[in-house]
């Protein structure tokens, strides 16, 4: 079963996903600080200065806790209970733009793809009958 384990992680298919894998979380690390360090501030500039990660609609206000004199404590902490629309938007930029470099890699990989199909097949040699027949009229002669 060790055997058939090994064989089974060792095979390319195996492998290449696990390295797909690593670099899709490495990329989704990139396009997240792409996004929220480079592409949002450009964005929240012309929107009037708005940061969309700090959007939201708070639903319950924050309430710190309150304790008497001798430090007990008379109402526990509420804490902020809001709908953050702003990250949501962050997240669905996020994801137009991972989309977009999908799309642009599928593309140069299907064109190239695309080249490979088209060379031209080399050309065809003598089928097998020709042979024989060839050989027949050489040894006439």
């Amino acid at each position: 079963m060790l055997k058939e384990f090994k064989a089974f992680i060792m095979t390319g298919n195996v492998v290449e996903f696990a390295v797909a894998v690593i670099l899709a979380g490495a990329v989704g690390l990139v396009v997240n600080g792409f996004v929220n360090d480079i592409i949002m501030p450009v964005v929240g500039h012309f929107a009037g200065g708005v940061d969309f990660a700090d959007l939201k609609l708070v639903l319950t206000e924050a309430v710190p806790a309150v304790t008497d004199d001798s430090g007990a404590i008379v109402t526990e902490a509420v804490t902020e209970n809001a709908i953050r629309y702003g990250k949501w938007i962050n997240t669905i930029i996020n994801l137009i733009i991972v989309g977009f470099v999908l799309f642009m890699i599928t593309k140069a990989y299907n064109k190239s793809k695309k080249k490979k199909e088209e060379a031209p097949a080399a050309p065809a040699g003598p089928t097998q009958e020709q042979l024989l027949v060839e050989i027949r009229d050489l040894l006439k002669k």
